[in-house]
């Protein structure tokens, strides 16, 4: 597989009628919708994809869709985050068995993880897999902060976790990563209002549910970072900003979704207990898109 860069975008996950079921059709238009725009990968089932509140037989639903649908035209990164080792190992084999190109693994668990703990689920998933491994540190929504240490000491150790998704929405844990690695381990950003900070320290992308919202603007960051054209960089990213923070206190599923159906996308509404956006909420994201030129 070509090494994954630059822009990741999240895929929704589309539910049928009253909430049930898979929207295959709708996802299959979502995946387009992200390419289309431009994005250089596709990551479904984190967590703008509501992974955590599908059942099995959707989960791999979502996998098989979405993989038909890219059609080998940009890799894609399957979220196999699960509450317990075991289940995570098989949502690892089955996205490898089903064409994943990487996976992304979250740390999710209802007590609090030792750093062995952490790393023995990771060692588990790399021996049950051959893909490259995304590590991914998230505390707000895992309850498990990584360290740079650890996570650079997992891709020291462990054969197939080969990258790093960093969204604790410190930069300097970005900065560690590589004085840590000898800047040898590629690394991606995961915290929307850090996007120029992180690309300008060295990040190899961003992970992102912008791009369904905004993708002209995402690229247009990357390239102009990639190409050195800081200026350019820093107007594009102050122009993006508003939206990008308004996904984040407003959550992902319910913020895209909504977006989505603002540009002719019905993706239906969160799976309960996540609720859609408000009227109000819903006018001020279109007047923000709208600024933004999308």
């Amino acid at each position: 597989m070509t090494a994954l860069k630059g822009i990741l975008g999240y895929l929704v996950t589309p539910f049928g009628e009253n909430g049930r079921g898979i929207d295959a059709d709708i996802l299959r238009i979502t995946v387009d919708h992200l390419i289309e725009g431009g994005v250089h990968g596709v990551a479904p089932l984190g967590s703008t994809g509501e992974s955590a509140y599908l059942t099995d037989d959707e989960w791999r639903e979502v996998v098989e869709v979405t993989i038909s649908q890219v059609a080998g035209r940009v890799p894609t990164v399957v979220g196999v985050s699960a509450l317990t080792t075991e289940k995570t190992t098989r949502f690892a084999a089955l996205a490898e068995e089903l064409g994943a190109d990487a996976l992304m693994v979250l740390p999710i668990s209802y007590w609090k993880l030792s750093e062995d703990e952490i790393l023995t689920h990771y060692a588990a998933v790399s021996e049950a897999v051959s893909l490259p491994i995304m590590a991914y540190n998230n505390p707000a929504t895992s309850g498990i902060d990584m360290s740079p240490e650890l996570l650079v000491r997992m891709v020291m150790e462990l054969e197939n976790v080969t990258m790093v998704k960093e969204s604790s929405g410190d930069i300097q844990r970005m900065h560690a990563l590589r004085e840590l690695s000898d800047d040898t381990i590629p690394f991606f950003n995961g915290c929307n209002p850090l996007a120029l900070e992180a690309l300008c320290a060295g990040a190899g992308g961003w992970c992102t549910a912008a791009p369904n919202l905004i993708a002209g603007l995402n690229i247009a960051l990357w390239e102009a970072v990639c190409e050195d054209r800081l200026d350019d960089g820093r107007e594009c990213f102050y122009k993006q900003l508003p939206i990008l923070r308004f996904i984040l206190s407003r959550g992902l599923p319910a913020t895209v979704k909504a977006a989505l159906r603002l540009q002719g996308i019905d993706a239906g509404t969160p799976r309960l207990p996540l609720k859609p956006l408000d009227e109000e909420a819903v006018e001020e994201l279109a007047a923000l898109m709208a600024a933004a030129g999308s």
